[in-house]
Order: C-alpha cells, then structure tokens, then sequence
C-alpha cells in the first residue's frame, strides 16, 4: 500500500495540473498575466453570469470601467456609461442596459474612428447555477483591456472608440442603441472590430466574419493572416455554409447601418451557453495568442485605413 503512495500522489497532481489553466503565456505583445487576471474576474461567481440589468452585470461594468481607465481609455463626457432603454417579449414595461465606451485619441486623423467592440452580458443564473460566460464574452471582453493599454503607449494613426456592449443576449440590443446615438457623428465611423468568444480552441483556429460581403476588407486580412499568432481563417460568412455567424454577434448592427464591421470568434463549443463556459476550461495559450493577433489586427487596420476606405469607395461607383 505504501509502494503505491508515490504513483497515487503523481496521478493526483498531475490531474490538479491537467484541471487547472496553464500559467500566462510568455507575450512581448501584451501582458497576459493582466489578461488571464482580467478574465478571470468578469468570469468569476462574484460577477453572477452578467445578465442585463442585475447586481452581477453592474459589478462588471464597475470593474470595466476601472480596467478602461487604468488601459488608457477615457470617457466621453463625463461618464464612460451610456443607458439606453428597451423592450423584450414576455416583459412589461420599459427594461434599461448599459453600455461602457470611451477613447483612444488618434494623432494623424483624431476624427476618424475605429470602433474595437465586445458584449459584457452573459446569461446570469438559472436555478442557483451561474453561467459564468468565460468565453461568452468575458474574453472578448477583457481583450479590449489589453488592446487599449497597447495602444495607449503606441500611438494610433487614427481614434480608436472601446465600446463594452450590453444586451448583446438579447438582441444585439446594445450595439443597436449604440449605432443609432453614437458619441460622435456616425459619419466619423470608419469600422468595427468585434471580438466575441475568442478564448476556447484546440486547433488555434480563429476566424473572420465578414470579407464576403465587404471584400474592401479582404486584402487587409489576408496580409495579417501570413504572420498571425494564430490560424486566422476567413469563413462562416456565406448563407450556404452549415453555419453563417453574419448576423450573429453586434457586429451586424454596424453593418445594418452601413458601417464596415468584422466579427473575430472561434466556432461553436460544448460549454457554448451552458454553465461548463468557465474560466478553468479556457485554452489560455490560445487565447493570448488570439488577443497579440487582435492588437496586430487593429493596428494593420489602423495604418491602412485610408486605402480601404477608398478601396470601398470604388466599390461603390
């Protein structure tokens, strides 16, 4: 019995091991113990599953805007939240949700704006179980933590908005309401980024929706994907595929309202919409990998924006 201790005890630890994320992956890009920090809080019990309109969605939007601020991103006016109101089926009465925004100034063209979007809210609990949503959208989420400190010490060309949308379960209700009364002219809206689910996958497989239908977007991509940390696909972007994600995350809000806009996720997974989407099941090597691909995403979007706007122009003649 004792002889068998030893074998016992390996088995025991490397089970806690195989159970328990890997540490934060090396990154000269980004700092992914911040990252892993980051969603691991919007992802925990003491956040409630984020639903829209309860405690646990306005603890993460407290912690959101601390993150903002402390990644260099600041409000318009005088708050970074922005309410908005709404109505759903089976519910009487007008409902509200909550949107956090703020911005990164541009040195060469500050009144061209790229929008670099996630949705916050999550499922909430359901009969005592949380549904912590790790990947649905805390990684997304904290993403854009990592994005914007990058950015605050590196310079864009162009202003980059930070836009934490709420209601996104519901509707892509958040994005909507911010697309109809956005903080500067809508006009000034050059382009969305969405990140939504962005942190679970085996295969480093992350994808872009959205070259299909703008393929002024296309050539942008493709340079990006020859150098990208990740496998970065183009897919899930035609009616004729099993899947077809273009109405599926608030980048379709964007695009409704004629706003070039790309959607980054991974595909569909067992945890998707289930109380099992937790921090601890997370592919973290991947998901470091997924955000250094973003920051390079949006600075190579960043640095050719006046090209593929003209590239859309011509489009349109």
């Amino acid at each position: 019995m004792r002889a068998l201790l030893p074998s016992v005890l390996c088995l025991l630890i490397a089970g806690l091991i195989v159970s328990e994320p890997a540490q934060a992956p090396r990154s000269t890009v980004i700092d992914s113990a911040r990252l892993l920090e980051d969603l691991k809080t919007l992802s925990s019990d003491a956040m409630e599953g984020r639903r829209t309109g309860t405690a646990g969605s306005e603890k993460a939007r407290a912690f959101i805007v601390e993150r903002f601020k402390a990644s260099g991103v600041v409000p318009f006016g005088a708050s970074y939240e922005h309410t908005f109101a709404f109505r759903t089926r089976g519910v009487s009465g007008e409902q509200r949700g909550v949107n956090v925004v703020g911005y990164i100034d541009g040195t060469l063209q500050p009144r061209r704006y790229i929008v670099i979007s996630a949705h916050y809210d999550h499922l909430g609990t359901r009969n005592g179980v949380v549904f912590n949503g790790a990947d649905d959208n805390a990684s997304g989420t904290a993403a854009l933590f990592a994005i914007a400190k990058y950015f605050s010490s590196h310079t864009p060309r162009n202003s980059f908005i930070f836009a934490a949308f709420d209601a996104e379960e519901l509707g892509l209700l958040g994005s909507q309401a911010f697309v109809k009364q956005p903080p500067v002219d809508v006009q000034l809206l050059s382009l969305n980024l969405n990140l939504d689910m962005i942190g679970r996958e085996q295969d480093r497989k992350l994808f872009v929706v959205g070259t299909a239908r703008q393929p002024f977007l296309r050539p942008t991509i493709e340079a990006i994907a020859r150098n990208a940390s990740v496998r970065l696909l183009m897919g899930h972007e035609n009616p004729a595929e099993p899947e077809d994600w273009t109405a599926d995350s608030d980048h379709y809000s964007f695009m409704q309202a004629k706003i070039p806009a790309l959607y980054f996720g991974v595909e569909d997974f067992k945890e998707h919409h289930q109380a099992t989407d937790d921090y601890e099941s997370m592919t973290v090597d991947f998901y470091a990998k997924a955000v250094e691909t973003l920051v390079q995403v949006v600075g190579q979007f960043d640095a050719n924006l006046e090209s593929i706007e003209k590239a859309r122009a011509a489009l349109r003649q």
